[in-house]
């Protein structure tokens, strides 16, 4: 809603589209069409041909999605998130490619008649411009995406990506057997946690307030490789006395920085949270971000550590003093 525009009155009961894309589910093959010079007036299109995996998560009402494509450029390996967010009943989607290693910022989107579309702002050559996305032609073996770009507000969109895609029989995911990582280059950092696992956490119920009142819960994650482990995705499911805590996470390798980032949701809302950057080292992994905490900003820290084939522990921690001190608020351990 703009700044000052008046709310709505009498808006009609918005339709639950948690399993907007149920369809999606399942092994494709895609035939890519991709145009090589958006918004240039070029018109030379590169074709690729490859694959699509879709995993579902919190029962549909996320998704993961790899593609792997190969063409006259080479090899092409993308994924795409997809969170759905029950207060506005509406989709988010955020890319990452192997070579960048990073999460876009998300685009936002629902269905109308049989078709979905989804919208963001981004950068392209220096200038600020539209993204829109569209699934349409769904059928249950058979869908259409198209990206396009418009640089003049929306009055006209270029088509720059579409991607024609046909189901293909399920092909069974087979995890190979989690190790402790002895790669050099980081890109293994996380082997060691793929699996499933039981968990135990510990969680502070008012962090940076001098509480020392902690809540439990039990429940059990499973870790799944992505690009071959250069990602990964963490599932959470947890109960105890103070409810339920369901999340997942997406960890990116950035092959440039040699930086892994950590990108969390949690099934409550749907919302991706700040990503945290960091790296291994010594045997354990931290990782850091600014964000915002009851409007204050803080730091945050996350941190992997008594990392052994078969169990580790997972800590979180806040300062509220520019690193000088850190609470711990959020405790995971993790037993084969």
């Amino acid at each position: 809603m703009a700044v000052g525009e008046a709310a709505p009155q009498g808006t009609a009961t918005q339709r639950d589209g948690q399993h907007d894309f149920d369809f999606n589910i399942g092994t494709w093959k895609t035939h890519i069409r991709r145009l090589l010079h958006p918004l240039t007036g070029s018109t030379t299109w590169l074709e690729l041909n490859g694959a699509a995996s879709v995993r579902e998560i919190w029962d549909g009402r996320a998704q993961l999605e790899e593609v792997e494509a190969d063409g006259p450029t080479g090899h092409f390996e993308d994924l795409q998130l997809f969170l759905y967010r029950p207060e506005s009943h509406q989709w988010t989607l955020s890319f990452a490619n192997s070579a960048v290693g990073t999460l876009s910022e998300p685009a936002i989107g629902e269905f109308k008649n049989g078709q979905a579309e989804f919208y963001d702002q981004e950068t392209l050559n220096g200038r600020a411009i539209l993204v829109r996305i569209i699934w349409s032609d769904i059928t249950p073996d058979s869908h259409r995406f198209e990206q396009s770009f418009s640089d003049d507000g929306g009055k006209t969109w270029e088509a720059n990506f579409i991607a024609n895609v046909t189901r293909e029989k399920e092909l069974e995911n087979k995890l190979p057997s989690p190790q402790v990582s002895e790669s050099s280059d980081g890109t293994h950092d996380f082997d060691f946690n793929f699996g499933k696992w039981k968990t135990h956490i510990t969680r502070l119920v008012h962090p940076l307030s001098s509480s020392q009142t902690w809540v439990d819960y039990d429940g059990t994650s499973d870790v799944s490789k992505v690009w071959n482990g250069r990602a990964s995705l963490f599932e959470l499911e947890a109960s105890g006395p103070s409810g339920r805590v369901e999340g997942v996470g997406l960890r990116l390798y950035n092959p440039k920085s040699r930086q892994w980032s950590l990108n969390w949701a949690n099934g409550r809302d749907g919302i991706m949270g700040t990503p945290m950057v960091g790296e291994f080292a010594h045997g354990r992994g931290e990782f850091y971000d600014q964000e915002e905490f009851q409007g204050r900003i803080i730091f945050s820290r996350n941190g992997f550590y008594d990392i052994k084939p078969d169990s580790s522990r997972f800590e979180q921690a806040f300062s509220g003093d520019e690193g000088k001190t850190w609470e711990t608020n959020w405790i995971m351990t993790f037993t084969r």
